[in-house]
């Protein structure tokens, strides 16, 4: 039978040769615990505002004549779900039929692994958002008048020398460019201060057990 969480911790981090004062361990056992259950809570709510906001964004678009915005950022939503879920999946799968310190060493590993997948996606992602701002802005309804064509009729009547490609202003594709590059560059630092606004405290934590934990095991 697949061993529980607090039965993995109460047979302590050390191995068999390095032995701790009974109350010393359970105090690591529960910070443990706390750790691991807390993160487990927090990953699952933030997976479920996702798709709350991705469904509640959608009808919210197409009343405020932003629908193609709305579109891709729901198809953007579900995207960074489905990934979610599958890092979830890994993180239940971890093996609990070894010592305490392992199992948190190999959370560790996990928590690295989302973070750099994060930061990797995020190169993208935020790239990919100001295409959907632009898009809602620009496109406007279904079945209405494009807004962005209406902008670049006015523009070509201020400024009639004023080259456009594609139907757009090359000033505004050269300005876009610009930005989708920052973006890109600086998207995995984004990502990094975006986990660090929801699980900084606790990765913290995290660190500083491990840190503990391995002393002990370096000193007995």
């Amino acid at each position: 039978m697949e061993k529980s969480i607090e039965t993995i911790w109460k047979e302590g981090f050390l191995n068999k040769n390095a032995l701790i004062a009974p109350k010393i361990n359970n105090i690591y056992n529960k910070k443990s615990i706390d750790i691991v259950e807390k993160f487990k809570r927090m990953y699952r709510i933030n997976i479920i505002a996702i798709v709350l906001f991705a469904f509640i964004l959608l009808p919210v678009t197409m009343v405020t004549d932003m629908v193609y915005m709305g579109i891709m950022m729901f198809f953007l939503f579900m995207t960074i779900t489905y990934y979610a879920i599958q890092f979830k999946n890994k993180l239940e799968k971890i093996n609990k039929n070894t010592n305490s310190y392992d199992y948190l060493k190999t959370f560790d590993n996990w928590t690295k692994e989302m973070r750099s997948f994060n930061m990797k996606l995020s190169r993208y992602l935020y790239p990919y958002v100001f295409l959907s701002l632009f898009a809602g802005f620009w496109l406007g309804g279904f079945g209405k008048p494009v807004q962005g064509e209406q902008f670049v009729t006015y523009l070509l009547g201020e400024f009639p020398n004023m080259i456009v490609v594609f139907g757009f202003p090359l000033v505004l594709l050269l300005a876009m460019l610009f930005i989708i590059i920052l973006l890109a560059i600086i998207g995995p630092k984004i990502g990094e201060w975006d986990l660090k606004i929801g699980y900084g405290r606790i990765l913290k934590r995290l660190d500083s057990l491990l840190l503990d934990m391995e002393e002990l095991r370096t000193s007995h």
